[in-house]
């Protein structure tokens, strides 16, 4: 299997560098990234169920993995809202899809919005990282001919690090643009 050209570079060099600069005693404790989550939530399914196949087959081809549609857990008369109808599609990239994913978000989405200053630097608490994007055409993959409406995505970056300063520590290594250079800054 091929490997991602950030893997490769985590292993051979982010790796060792976060167990200096961080302090730690073995390479194993290192943070890593463990999956990135893509997620879209559609309120227009409540009224048109073929707009969650649409937006299925558009987080398809940007992750280039099979999503699974959301489901509400229980029923909301004020939004018309049914217990087991699909409100929203998922996406769980792992290992070399992970890496590819992010690599494209690092050096081709992000630096295509307009007017992008940098993303926010605001962890979970435990070492994981949320970014919004409003609209979903920076993606190359989405045709714009083929969409119905503009719509907005989640991801979520889940790392194996205690703290938000490791997390932040490996994710800068990554080159992710971050708005402030110092943590807590």
């Amino acid at each position: 299997m091929v490997t991602s050209k950030l893997e490769d570079l985590y292993k051979a060099n982010i790796r060792s560098e976060l167990v200096h600069e961080l302090g730690l005693k073995n390479v194993m404790q290192a943070p890593s990234i463990s999956k990135i989550v893509v997620n879209i939530g559609i309120k227009d399914a409540v009224s048109d169920s073929k707009v969650v196949t649409q937006v299925k087959d558009v987080i398809e081809k940007i992750t280039g993995q099979f999503a699974v549609k959301t489901i509400a857990k229980k029923s909301i008369a004020s939004f018309k809202l049914r217990k087991g109808m699909p409100i929203g599609v998922c996406v769980t990239l792992r290992r070399n899809r992970m890496y590819h994913f992010l690599n494209k978000l690092i050096n081709v989405v992000l630096p295509s919005v307009r007017d992008f200053q940098g993303i926010s630097i605001k962890f979970d608490g435990r070492g994981n990282y949320n970014l919004g994007i409003t609209d979903w055409i920076y993606f190359p993959e989405v045709d714009y001919d083929k969409i119905d409406k503009s719509r907005g995505l989640n991801i979520t970056i889940q790392t194996t690090a205690k703290s938000d300063e490791h997390a932040y520590a490996l994710l800068k290594k990554f080159n992710i643009p971050f708005k402030n250079k110092n943590y807590g800054a």
